[in-house]
């Protein structure tokens, strides 16, 4: 297994945290005896050698060893090994990868010489090895004809139920890898669709006919499928699917124990949804049925998995969402959390749940603060939910929590949700906004939520306590910009109610870094274009910080803003996308000609989905003069999938609401103009 180790000079490789001289130690630990050595082995294979799926000159060094490792029968655990391979090998290299596409090139034609082992693994003696050499079997050995002859015979041979559900998802891969050779796949996929195959490996079946071939696909396919998820889940096991290493505590143990209860049920819905795509009717007609299912397991795994369903499509989702709702009276932790966790992110689409969040609340006062081991209290889930829904049997409950001892500092963020019916909140807000000391180190956590929710309320009564804020705010404090910016929308907000006091404080910032924020809160307090103007103009130069906040704060201002065409013009050319969507939205608002802006906006529309809420308040702004964009709004509204999900850097928290958000408002505009 290890002959030639020590001829590798590992010390003049690299990992990722250095040197990579500590790899021979963590090849010859996978082969110990002792369990829980194997395990903190393959924990530093993925923590170092193969770090977060990175590939490095000592990953490809491994190669050889790790397919000898798989391929002895003397070395127990050998199905991580042969998945970390997969995972190694795998192809994920793009032209921008630079050196590593490389590695990963050669990492992958390293495996595929060594495919030969996937073979005799596909037939070994432990069940789990069993399991892992299939994919394996279609990702490297170039045979397309041979490997279907394999996977057929496998599939004729195998017992366990395990193996089998990895051999239909092989299938699938197959079909994708080898269209050429997909017909005796689908096949084989079509036949285990029926009895007498388990339910489990029939349900697997349709989701890669899903993926691959849906022409293949039962007309009743909901049906079908709702009936053999219940007969699965009444068969189902209640054995252990596996056993962690005792007293382990690596990174690959933990991952594990954060599985669902499930994992193999989750993962075949999860397959047959992914697989269905666009197709939302039967979609939701599925998860209505695992909602509704006898056991709690099956609808904790519809749960979770209705989160990326409602985040990356729109639809009719009230029927849901209601069910969700009603897993909070579910007597398993487990369920009522994940649909509190699911309900946090849906903010007004909430709303068919909203009286089973109220229930909650109103039985489970223990539930309105979250208090974590480390850190400050946090806003419970279930009250977050129901405030964010906008139900106003939220205001109640937050009343009491800001009358407590203890008020998470998050609380604030949720008021805006609420509307007129948090105004009673307004008083506790503003004293609690009155007890933050400026010089604290929780400053910024405990003012700018504040600050937030009466900005939302328009609190004139407010601007003493935001006054005193913003003028004790010591010069080098931490995150003294977002509080002062935060300070200065809510003085935007509401300080024409009191100008003589806000505005010589405005006049003051004029003079400092917030000078963009402060004059567009000057302008709202005093609407004089002269006092504001040529600090905004200034404010346009290259190499400002604040250029988008001028820019925006010049559109405001309208016609009055012309003498800053020129630079505003210039900027339209800069290199920062934000910065050219900034000034192309003021050039219009302030020309009323959009032959300069319109192209701009069209492009950064296309190019960059987080663009449209900005550029869609820019057109409502201007009304009929939009009209040569209003086609991007009407394609917008035809479209079923959000603006916000195919956008890279993963999801966010609020992206539901901003889609929400983005098409009422252009439904708004196109029924002004």
């Amino acid at each position: 297994m290890f002959t030639g180790i020590d001829e590798v000079d590992w010390a003049s490789l690299r990992h990722a945290y250095g040197s990579a001289a500590d790899v021979p130690g963590l090849l010859r630990g996978l082969a110990s005896a002792d369990p829980v050595e194997r395990e903190t082995a393959l924990d530093g294979m993925y923590g170092a050698v193969h770090h977060q799926g990175d590939v490095y000159d000592s990953t490809l060094a491994c190669v050889p060893f790790l397919l000898a490792l798989a391929a002895s029968g003397e070395v127990e655990d050998r199905a991580g090994i042969v998945e970390l391979v997969v995972s190694i090998g795998a192809e994920s290299a793009s032209p921008q990868d630079g050196a590593e596409g490389g590695l990963r090139a050669r990492a992958r034609v390293e495996v595929c010489v060594g495919a030969e082992v996937f073979v005799r693994l596909a037939g070994d003696a432990d069940p789990s090895v069993r399991r892992a050499a299939p994919e394996a079997l279609v990702r490297f050995l170039d045979e397309p004809a041979r490997v279907l002859d394999l996977l057929r015979e496998r599939c004729a041979l195998e017992r366990d139920e395990r193996v089998l559900h990895a051999l239909t998802e092989s299938l699938g891969l197959f079909v994708r890898r080898h269209p050429g050779h997909a017909a005796g796949a689908l096949e084989l996929l079509t036949a285990q669709t029926s009895a007498p195959h388990e339910p489990g490996l029939r349900l697997a079946a349709l989701g890669r006919l899903a993926d691959c071939a849906p022409d293949r696909l039962p007309p009743d396919l909901v049906t079908i499928a709702v009936a053999l998820l219940r007969e699965r889940s009444a068969r189902r096991s209640t054995r252990r699917q596996g056993v962690d290493c005792p007293h382990s505590d690596t990174l690959a143990s933990r991952l594990r124990r954060l599985r669902p209860s499930d994992e193999e049920g989750s993962q075949l819905l999860r397959a047959l949804h992914r697989g269905l795509g666009d197709r939302l009717d039967e979609r939701t007609a599925l998860l209505t049925g695992q909602l509704t299912s006898p056991d709690a397991v099956d609808r904790c795994n519809a749960v979770w998995m209705s989160a990326g369903l409602f985040r990356e499509w729109r639809a009719d989702w009230a029927e849901p969402v209601a069910l969700i709702g009603a897993q909070l009276a579910a007597q398993e932790s487990r369920l009522r959390d994940a649909a509190v966790s699911v309900l946090e992110e849906l903010f007004g689409l909430a709303a068919p749940a909203a009286d089973d969040l109220a229930a909650l609340v109103t039985s489970r006062p223990d539930l309105w603060i979250r208090r974590r081991e480390r850190g400050t209290p946090a806003l419970g889930g279930p009250l977050k939910a129901l405030a964010r829904s906008g139900d106003s049997r939220a205001t109640p409950a937050l009343a009491e929590v800001l009358a407590g001892p203890d008020v998470p500092d998050d609380l604030g963020h949720v008021i805006g949700h609420l509307g007129p019916g948090a105004a009673p909140l307004a008083p506790a807000l503003r004293r609690r906004l009155g007890e933050v000391a400026p010089d604290s180190a929780g400053t910024f956590e405990r003012a700018v939520p504040l600050l937030s929710a009466l900005t939302a309320l328009g609190d004139a009564e407010a601007v003493p306590e935001v006054l005193r804020l913003l003028r004790s705010l010591p010069v080098r404090s931490r995150s003294r910009d977002a509080v002062v910016e935060a300070a200065v929308r809510a003085l935007e907000a509401f300080g024409s109610a009191a100008p003589s006091l806000v505005a010589p404080v405005l006049r003051e910032l004029l003079e400092t870094e917030y000078a963009a924020v402060a004059a567009r809160a000057l302008w709202s307090v005093e609407g004089d274009a002269s006092a504001v103007l040529p600090v905004l103009t200034g404010e346009l130069a290259d190499g400002r910080p604040r250029r988008r906040a001028a820019a925006g704060a010049l559109a405001r201002l309208g016609t009055k803003a012309g003498g800053a065409l020129p630079e505003l013009r210039r900027m339209i050319l800069a290199e920062d996308l934000w910065e050219r969507v900034s000034a192309a939205c003021a050039v219009w608002r302030i020309s009323g000609d959009g032959e300069l802006a319109a192209p701009v906006l069209r492009t950064a529309w296309t190019h960059n989905a987080r663009t449209r809420r900005t550029i869609t308040a820019c057109l409502a702004a201007l009304g009929p003069d939009g009209e040569p964009l209003h086609a991007l709004f009407r394609a917008e509204l035809t479209a079923r999938r959000r603006h916000l999900a195919s956008t890279s850097g993963g999801h966010g928290s609020q992206d539901v609401l901003d889609d929400e958000r983005l098409v009422r408002a252009c439904g708004e505009v196109l029924g002004s103009a």
